[in-house]
């Protein structure tokens, strides 16, 4: 039982919202970004989104995001797409670092809404059009009205999905009926942000997720679309319960995604190291909490 989208997905179906490994003193740490996004794309992602919510954007700068995309490029080949985030509350700067981005290998740009200001729609529509016309690279909105503070209206999607470059959407809207709205009334390719959203959205046309929780478990939740993609709706639905305990912790915890990947990667013994202020580790106790779950699920 395949999607019912009649385009195939631009970027792949199962992809990490990658962390951006620091070293011990908090520099980047292009080694480990190689080595992680290797293990990653070996464990079944189709595409890595660099530099996103996950991906400390906020705190990374313009030269180490190109730096990130080009190492892990290097490290990938043509394994996996690479999607890079590129968006923050000033237009000029969102369109130099989409070309950036271009030049430095990535495969896509993902932008987000302008957030602090709140622009209106017409305003925000614009910001993307701005965006989209910059390069020749295919964009990924990037809908997260909890973080940005500005909801990307259903009726601006559908004006947006005129445009040939924006070809995705990076949905954490929560709003389940006004993405089906969109999926049946353009080709935008719907990407889950939440994981626990996943499987839902895949099984009424989305193209696949963004997935935070996929840095510590890609091959588990790869399997929950793979059975879906076989017509084992059964036993989608069964992968995707299992994984709920890991995702609730991860995602619901109180803490942002990013600490808590790190935290748990970090006890896995794979690339991770610090994450920048104002963000703060993982305490044991919860880093305890989060291995045993693992455990639980990798069997």
């Amino acid at each position: 039982m395949a999607t019912t989208s009649s385009v195939p997905p631009p970027f792949g179906r199962a992809l990490c919202a990658m962390i951006t490994p620091f070293t011990g003193s908090g520099a980047l740490d292009l080694d480990g970004a190689q080595g992680l996004a290797d293990g990653l794309v070996s464990a079944g992602c189709d595409g890595l989104v660099l530099s996103g919510t996950t991906g400390e954007s906020p705190t990374t700068s313009d030269a180490e995001k190109a730096d990130l995309v080009a190492a892990v490029r290097e490290a990938v080949g043509e394994r996996a797409s690479i999607v890079a985030g590129v968006g923050t509350f000033d237009t000029r700067h969102t369109v130099h670092l989409a070309t950036a981005a271009e030049k430095a290998g990535a495969d896509g740009v993902l932008v987000v809404s302008p957030y602090y200001s709140r622009p209106p729609q017409d305003a925000l529509e614009a910001h993307f059009r701005e965006v989209a016309d910059a390069s020749g690279l295919p964009v990924m909105l990037y809908d997260i009205p909890g973080r940005t503070g500005t909801r990307i209206e259903p009726d601006t999607l559908l004006r947006l999905a005129e445009h040939p470059r924006i070809v995705a959407v990076k949905d954490c809207s929560y709003d389940f009926l006004g993405a089906q709205k969109v999926l049946s009334r353009t080709e935008l390719a719907y990407y889950a942000g939440c994981d626990e959203h996943n499987l839902a959205l895949y099984a009424v046309g989305a193209a696949g997720y963004v997935s935070t929780v996929a840095n510590v478990v890609p091959a588990q939740l790869r399997a929950v679309l793979d059975a879906f993609d076989s017509g084992d709706t059964a036993e989608a639905a069964l992968l995707q319960q299992r994984a709920t305990e890991l995702v609730e912790l991860m995602m619901a915890s109180g803490l942002p995604g990013t600490v808590t990947a790190k935290g748990l990667l970090a006890e896995l013994g794979l690339p991770a190291g610090p994450v920048r202020a104002p963000l703060r580790p993982a305490d044991r106790e919860t880093v305890d909490g989060l291995r045993a779950a693992y455990e639980r699920l990798v069997g």
